[in-house]
């Protein structure tokens, strides 16, 4: 699936057979002041059929090739658009003008497709070409069908046995309703309000239930849309102007709806692309939340990893090192003692990089800066074996335990942590975005850029990570690597919210979530891997406002992820602080605590 996602938009021209289809074009905003009234209206009319192979709500998205296939739909690039929150689709449009032409060659296109979904407009059901193209891609493919319009066309799928959601309604609303229902993202429960056919009789239908995120406006969990965002503008716009980051992105989910979504500023101070919220951002240090503690975790409940163990069982080379005693428990809490940083970027001799590429300059850095083959595992793995300790036992945070993590997770696994987190992670969520070196997938126009690194690449950094160490290690590493939207965040942190669960699978076990993101330390505020809520309010973290219970992480290049179980909030901050050099000024205007506290207090007022 994921080597489909170049030609995916917006990181390259879609697949397309008779006309471009632009997702990146203006449409009409469904989550308008409106859409709550028209919400509860599409709940009470808009009717699931055929539907008892429970195939909709879509499950299994590892193994979907989707392709999305609009026949008349006024709204279809706003039913693309909320589509694509969930999964990877390819868009196709069909043009009336020779229709039967038209369906002969889409067939032809979707050859490599095994799950087809056709937005159908007011008035296509009658024709024949389509009909016969639904019976023809039923036969090997599962296709399901959105319609709008009238019910009398209903009768010309009569004999269908594809699933089918249809609504009267048809609007930027309906578009975006249907879109999620397709997921789970919204619940149906209604019938049929009249004969249509011998298949389709009043009181038909079928019902489903949430089980993925649902997209809407803050009305529908109690909050003010204004009081939202007017502060969170307020401060985003703050940060721009002081030249504290170019642009950023900020989301929040509710009760497992995302009630805000927003872009703000550009890639660049010189302007030019705005930010938008489907950009992608380094994570930087979110990466050993977002990856490598899930990979832990995921490896504990299966008794592979286990807490109280030592290194040098999982590590043989650090048998008969000063590594070899310490316990995966104190590599998780930042207590091994272990130095923060090495600035292995420093230790380069002429001969260990090149501007070009080769069988011996074979690990891409950036672009034109190739690092010789083997160079991590012959000198940084070494060099962090043979480091110092200092003061074990006490919190001293470290990039190099999470380097430890990242081996041993792969020891246990027997796989490449970027694979590892990607097959039993993100490709059965739908985080198509959320992964390690994104230009090896993604046009870097859909990447937002963070330093001009003039010291070490020597080159603007556009979809590299910006971790030197990281990117030595060939760009996945444990603490740093991790590149992903903030949509992606958000599912899979909701997954945490969820205990464990989503889109109808079982990912993680409430005790285990309890175990890991719960304070842990005697001596610092850490959980396993997570960093959590600090008790010493002086230091007001992660906000003031925020419950005991909050866990997640910071990253360098200006991001944040935080979820808080009391609230059953998400809160995401993606910026690139970094660009075009590093700024402490996100830190010291207190930007994201403050987003943050101005969410819960939207959130509080609506309580009154």
């Amino acid at each position: 699936m994921r080597k489909i996602l170049k030609q995916w938009w917006p990181a390259a021209p879609v697949l397309v057979f008779i006309l471009i289809v632009s997702m990146s074009a203006e449409t009409d905003d469904p989550f308008n002041s409106d859409w709550l009234v028209q919400s509860k209206s599409l709940e009470l009319s808009t009717v699931l059929l055929n539907n008892s192979k429970s195939l909709i709500p879509l499950r299994d998205l590892e193994k979907r090739k989707i392709a999305v296939v609009s026949v008349g739909a006024v709204f279809d690039e706003v039913f693309n658009s909320t589509l694509s929150k969930y999964a990877p689709i390819s868009p196709f449009k069909i043009v009336n003008t020779n229709l039967q032409r038209s369906v002969d060659t889409l067939n032809a296109s979707l050859k490599f497709f095994n799950t087809v979904i056709i937005h159908a407009g007011e008035g296509t059901l009658k024709d024949l070409p389509l009909l016969t193209l639904v019976r023809e891609l039923g036969k090997s493919k599962e296709v399901i069908l959105v319609a709008h319009g009238n019910p009398n066309s209903l009768q010309f799928l009569d004999k269908s046995t594809s699933p089918l959601i249809w609504t009267s309604s048809n609007s930027p609303a309906a578009a975006a309703f249907t879109a999620q229902a397709v997921f789970g993202g919204i619940a149906l429960s209604a019938r049929l309000p009249q004969d249509i056919s011998p298949a389709f009789t009043k009181g038909t239908g079928f019902s489903t239930k949430v089980s993925r995120l649902k997209y809407t406006v803050p009305e529908e969990v109690g909050i003010d849309s204004k009081e939202l965002e007017r502060p969170i503008d307020r401060i985003v716009d703050e940060a721009i102007s002081q030249k504290a980051t170019p642009g950023a992105v900020v989301m929040i989910v509710k009760d497992g709806k995302v009630i805000f979504n927003k872009g703000y500023g550009n890639h660049t101070y010189k302007g030019g692309q705005r930010t938008r919220p489907e950009d992608i951002f380094d994570l930087a240090s979110v990466t050993k939340i977002g990856a490598t503690t899930m990979a832990a975790m995921r490896l504990y409940e299966q008794q592979k990893l286990k807490l109280d163990t030592n290194v040098g069982a999982y590590i043989p080379l650090a048998r008969n090192t000063n590594k070899n005693n310490l316990s995966v428990k104190e590599l998780l809490l930042h207590q091994a003692g272990l130095i923060p940083f090495i600035p292995f970027f420093e230790d380069l001799r002429a001969g260990d990089y090149s501007r070009d590429s080769s069988i011996f300059h074979s690990v891409k850095v950036a672009d034109n800066y190739y690092l010789r083959a083997n160079y991590f595992e012959d000198i940084m793995w070494p060099r962090m074996l043979r480091s110092p300790l200092s003061g074990r036992g006490k919190y001293a945070y470290s990039d190099v335990s999470m380097y430890m993590m990242k081996d041993i997770i792969e020891r246990l696994s027997t796989e490449r942590l970027d694979t590892y987190v990607a097959r039993q992670f993100y490709e059965p969520l739908g985080m198509y975005t959320a992964g390690f070196n994104p230009r090896n997938r993604f046009f870097k126009n859909r990447i937002v850029p963070t330093e001009q690194d003039n010291f070490f690449r020597k080159t603007l950094l556009e979809g590299y990570v910006h971790d030197q160490g990281a990117a030595m290690a060939g760009g996945v590493s444990g603490h740093a690597g991790l590149f992903s939207t903030a949509n992606d965040m958000a599912i899979l942190f909701q997954m945490m919210l969820n205990g464990g669960a989503y889109g109808d699978k079982q990912y993680f076990k409430q005790e285990t979530i309890d175990l890991f993101t719960a304070k842990y330390s005697n001596v610092s505020r850490r959980g396993l891997g997570f960093d959590c809520w600090d008790p010493d309010r002086t230091n007001r973290y992660p906000s003031d406002l925020a419950s005991a219970k909050s866990y997640g992480h910071t990253g360098y290049t200006g991001t944040c992820v935080w979820v808080d179980p009391e609230y059953n909030l998400i809160y995401i901050f993606l910026s690139n602080r970094v660009h075009p050099s590093v700024t402490n000024k996100l830190s010291s205007l207190r930007i994201r605590p403050r987003i943050q506290d101005a969410i819960y207090k939207a959130i509080r007022d609506g309580l009154d």
